[in-house]
């Protein structure tokens, strides 16, 4: 099986949420985060996640579970910053990088295996890009290791979309069901909306 790393960056600030933390709401019975990372954990044994201090409510969240926790004390540089530290922790030994933005509840373990296995059969040569049902473009991405240098020289809170527009020639787009792909929560209303919509959740 292809050996890829899973990055959730989930050292941001989450200031649009007023008093809330985003990656703490509760879902499916447990913080966002936590439940997050048990997905990423099911497709790969290798998972690295960006915190803003070890102080931080979301490092007590991930207790117990073998994940890679990375401080980054430059986070409000934006996403860049994670991307930068998470870069210099990837093992030698994989293959790809899947980044994993922790505020998609919509984003399954089969989503996480479907973007894994395209990439595995075009020999991780290719970026893999999730789209939604309607070929939106959205998350996660996975890029081949040959790319992972570059993340060390991102700024701002673009994250890697420079990379993924220099790369166009080698990218691959999947879609994933209905707005999986697409549905990320970093709003107050945006959760109230979410939740009306999803009541067992």
């Amino acid at each position: 099986m292809t050996q890829i790393t899973l990055v959730i960056p989930a050292a941001g600030a989450s200031r649009r949420m007023g008093d809330r933390d985003k990656l703490l709401e509760p879902v499916d019975g447990q913080p966002l985060l936590r439940g997050f990372a048990q997905r990423a954990l099911a497709v790969s044994d290798d998972v690295i996640v960006t915190l803003p201090d070890p102080t931080s409510p979301r490092c007590a969240v991930l207790e117990g579970l073998p994940v890679t926790q990375i401080m980054v004390p430059d986070a409000d540089d934006g996403m860049s910053a994670s991307l930068r530290r998470a870069a210099e922790a990837v093992s030698s030994d994989a293959e790809g990088v899947m980044i994993l933005p922790a505020d998609m509840p919509d984003l399954t373990e089969d989503d996480l295996r479907h973007v894994i296995q395209a990439f595995t059969d075009a020999s991780g040569e290719f970026l893999v890009q999730a789209t939604g049902a309607d070929g939106t473009p959205g998350h996660p991405v996975i890029f081949p290791t040959d790319l992972i240098a570059q993340f060390k020289t991102l700024s701002g809170d673009a994250g890697a979309r420079s990379i993924l527009r220099e790369n166009r020639t080698r990218l691959i787009r999947v879609p994933l069901p209905h707005e999986n792909a697409l549905t990320d929560l970093d709003t107050p209303d945006a959760w109230t909306l979410w939740r009306a919509n999803n009541p067992d959740r």
